[in-house]
């Protein structure tokens, strides 16, 4: 395992000892690869996912950051269909710039609340 990686899964239990998700308030977790991101909206509590969207499914040639952008706005779409409206970020370990934060500002301007 690398440095990189240890440093992320500590960071990644920290957060996870302090965030957890509700059935009225559940978490929208993110996690990001090289090539693709997705993310979930989970009930920690039922150990449920009421809503996911990712990039895999994008076929139009755009940036990773629009790919990010463009799945925080489905998540918000799907979480909408499934009577989410107020969630927890949960960053999952990654820094909060670039995809991760476009993804969290995108899913903002489709009327999640976090």
């Amino acid at each position: 395992m690398t440095d990189k990686l240890k440093r992320r899964l500590k960071i990644k239990a920290h957060i996870r000892s302090t965030v957890s998700g509700t059935a009225e308030k559940p978490r929208l977790t993110v996690y990001r690869s090289n090539a693709q991101i997705y993310a979930q909206i989970i009930d920690d509590v039922a150990g449920k996912t009421l809503a996911s969207a990712s990039s895999l499914g994008i076929k139009d040639k755009m940036t990773k950051k629009e790919q990010a952008a463009k799945v925080g706005e489905l998540i918000a779409q799907n979480a909408k269909e499934a009577g989410v409206v107020s969630v927890v970020f949960d960053r999952n370990g990654f820094l909060y710039h670039g995809r991760v934060k476009e993804l969290a500002d995108a899913a903002r301007k489709g009327g999640l609340k976090f």
